[in-house]
């Protein structure tokens, strides 16, 4: 059993439409079984161990208080458990800081705007400002609790996973 959840209804909405759209039919039984739960990631209506593993897409970023949720991951992880969030990177290389900062604003925003996004899209490149750097964020997870953290810059810099595992 796979869990999704999201603190905004639409977006499991979607989620729920998509996952669907991709079955294939007559195969159930070779069907991911999912469940979509609406929730806060900084307190989550699951038990202490309960997940083998879990995952978090541009979502870290957007939380109100990252220890808080970090720590939360922690606790509902399984002893020896990973979890693995993927978001933009606050890269500490200029270089990497400038393009990523053209990208958004001379290709992103323009082309969000063209859909009447440019609200959703504007806000980028201050979240990832304010984002804790690859570093900071492998010191809070410590802070949480893992007991073994690594951040992985992908995408050129301009991605992010952070990577970190509950102590057996």
């Amino acid at each position: 059993m796979v869990t999704g959840l999201d603190f905004a209804a639409e977006m499991l909405a979607d989620a729920s439409v998509r996952q669907r759209s991709t079955q294939l039919p007559g195969v159930g039984r070779y069907n991911t079984p999912m469940k979509w739960l609406q929730g806060d990631a900084m307190d989550m209506p699951f038990e202490a161990n309960t997940f083998d593993s879990a995952t978090m897409g541009y979502g870290l970023r957007n939380v109100a208080d990252i220890p808080k949720a970090l720590r939360e991951l922690q606790r509902v992880l399984k002893p020896g458990a990973s979890v693995a969030i993927l978001d933009f990177n606050n890269t500490d290389n200029p270089v990497i800081d400038k393009l990523q900062s053209a990208f958004l604003e001379y290709l992103v925003v323009p082309a969000a705007r063209q859909y009447g996004l440019q609200e959703e899209y504007e806000y980028l490149r201050p979240s990832i400002k304010a984002f804790p750097t690859g570093s900071g964020q492998e010191v809070a997870a410590r802070a949480a609790g893992f007991a073994k953290v690594k951040h992985y810059e992908v995408g050129f810099g301009l991605m992010g996973i952070l990577v970190a595992t509950k102590a057996k």
